[in-house]
């Protein structure tokens, strides 16, 4: 199978597989612990079903959203993660200009390989930058000047990275941050020549672009990750933390990771102008409800004029238009768009998009739903045969 031929996104995760060698994949595919979360957050989706409503003109169907004061194409959007590189090379910038092709938000990840001034260069509209506070309150002052100088306007700092979790798939293949090929890893490795070439070709371990900046002078990739790794997490990230951030920032700021929906008002408190409702995709604690589960009430929380986001679990359209039915505006995803630059760099994410945005528009078609504004609870079954 090719990537032409491919019909849905597990299609491109297979493909995934096949290109890349274990201890790659399943540093993308893996959570933690048992990784019960990665079960429940996709069972959480199966528990509601769609109600069609038939006999309504639907001839013409806009799945178009207004998300932070900008208009998008498509009520999904990138989630932010780390690593790309180790996939394919430049695959951040991969990311952010398919997302700008497709008119759909790109959330950068400050532990991504290439950096953020590169990615606002390729999509200036459409990348937003995420963050992590760190043991160091300038090099946080430094990234947030970096983002507004590069004129990135949202801001996305995730809250639910207090230590580092238990990632038993990453323990028992031997990855380490920065990662170090071992033999064993190279032996397996050999049975991906096309990765081995391009990983070689590129110089080995992939740089942190965004993190150069604070180390020495000639610092090598391997340096830089391990910088990375004695500034994050930080246990010690409080609300003021927050609020330091909201007050040096001057545009859209939003929250991911949030659960509780009293985390949510104090959030809101703090300056959020919006809130990614986020397990991490199921890779730093097992036992956790996932978004889907705690959507609503954080949406009864916070009212309706918060802009509330979903990530962890997102794969099929239909899980879209369940979260907007639930509350949220917009839905983002992380690992299927790097199955997708694994699989075929930027044609993958294009072919990726493509398959979300016509299953989203056959689903509000299915269900009698000609723009999204009308999506509500009403839509909804929830039951035991659901």
């Amino acid at each position: 199978m090719n990537i032409d031929s491919a019909v849905n996104l597990d299609d491109i995760r297979k493909l995934a597989k096949k290109k890349l060698p274990k201890i790659a994949f399943d540093f993308l595919e893996g959570g933690v612990d048992d990784e019960r979360c990665l079960e429940r957050n996709r069972k959480a989706f199966e528990r509601h079903a769609l109600i069609p409503r038939y006999l309504r003109d639907v001839s013409r169907r806009d799945q178009s959203m207004t998300l932070l004061g900008r208009s998008y194409s498509s009520p999904f959007g990138i989630s932010p993660t780390g690593m790309g590189g180790l996939f394919r090379p430049k695959a951040d910038l991969m990311l952010a200009e398919a997302a700008a092709q497709a008119n759909i938000p790109y959330l950068m990840s400050s532990a991504s390989n290439d950096s953020l001034e590169a990615a606002a260069r390729l999509a200036p509209r459409n990348t937003w930058f995420q963050m992590y506070g760190t043991l160091d309150d300038r090099i946080n002052a430094d990234m947030v000047r970096r983002a507004r100088d590069a004129g990135i306007e949202n801001l996305v700092i995730t809250v639910d990275v207090p230590v580092n979790s238990n990632r038993e798939r990453n323990r028992r293949n031997g990855f380490s941050r920065p990662l170090k090929m071992t033999p064993a890893i190279v032996m397996e490795a050999l049975g991906h020549p096309l990765w081995i070439i391009r990983y070689l070709m590129t110089g080995g371990v992939p740089m942190m672009e965004n993190w150069a900046p604070y180390a020495p002078e000639g610092a090598t990739p391997r340096e830089v990750g391990e910088l990375f790794g004695t500034l994050t997490p930080a246990a010690m990230v409080n609300w003021e933390t927050l609020e330091r951030f909201r007050g040096i920032w001057p545009g859209k700021m939003v929250v991911k990771g949030i659960l509780h929906p009293d985390d949510a008002l104090q959030a809101v408190r703090a300056g959020a102008d919006g809130i990614i409702v986020s397990n991490h995709g199921g890779r730093q604690l097992d036992a956790i409800p996932s978004p889907v589960e705690m959507l609503p009430a954080i949406r009864g929380a916070v009212g309706d004029e918060v802009e509330l986001m979903l990530d962890s679990g997102v794969r099929r359209g239909s899980d879209i238009i369940i979260a907007i039915c639930l509350g949220a505006r917009f839905a983002f995803f992380g690992r299927p768009p790097l199955y997708a630059v694994a699989a075929a760099g930027a044609e993958g994410i294009q072919k990726t998009i493509q398959i979300m945005q016509k299953e989203i528009d056959m689903v509000m078609a299915q269900i009698g739903c000609a723009s999204l504004t009308q999506l509500h609870a009403g839509y909804l079954y929830t039951g035991s045969s659901a």
